[in-house]
């Protein structure tokens, strides 16, 4: 009885931070949605339970940080160091083969639901990422996300392998079924 009274509490608090998506503006909801992947569970709690976008703001431009070539990058940078041609592309899940780094495809899709070394590749480090992808009448293509409320909308799923040399998409290929 008491570890589903921790559960069932538990559980809400969770939603209870992820039903505050919905006051975010639309710029905060786009790269709220791109950076979520790299952000822990305390991390979007810490982020979401902020009050104005100004204090939101100010936290992605504080938090997340790590050096990249001496130089420090935080959550915002991370986001708004493309341009907004790339964000943009990122924000439609549009992957180019040579553009893209493994950072923009998580930005897009999230976290793979399996990704594999790929071998015999020319390149020093190779990666196979595969998505669960789902097609609507609309013509949309999402990301399956299991239990979501559309996945009972696709007429079509199908799997997306992206490979990645040394962290840049060298090809991606959608594969019928799962």
């Amino acid at each position: 009885m008491r570890w589903s009274l921790v559960l069932l509490l538990s559980l809400s608090v969770a939603c209870s931070f992820e039903g505050k998506v919905k006051r975010l503006s639309e710029t905060e909801f786009t790269h709220y949605y791109a950076l979520k992947p790299f952000m822990s569970d305390l991390e979007r709690k810490a982020y979401l339970t902020l009050k104005t976008e100004p204090e939101r703001n100010a936290w992605l431009k504080a938090n997340g940080c790590k050096e990249i070539y001496g130089e420090k990058e935080c959550y915002w940078e991370r986001f708004y160091k493309y341009t907004e041609k790339q964000r943009q592309a990122i924000l439609e899940g549009q992957v180019k083969a040579g553009d893209w780094t493994k950072e923009m495809v998580y930005m897009a899709y999230g976290a793979p639901y399996d990704s594999k070394k790929a071998v015999g590749r020319q390149a020093t480090r190779s990666e196979k990422l595969l998505y669960r992808m789902e097609k609507h009448a609309d013509g949309s293509v999402l990301v399956y996300v299991e239990n979501s409320k559309t996945a009972y909308k696709a007429v079509e799923r199908f799997r997306r392998e992206i490979i990645l040399d040394d962290d840049v998409v060298a090809e991606w290929t959608d594969i019928g079924g799962w």
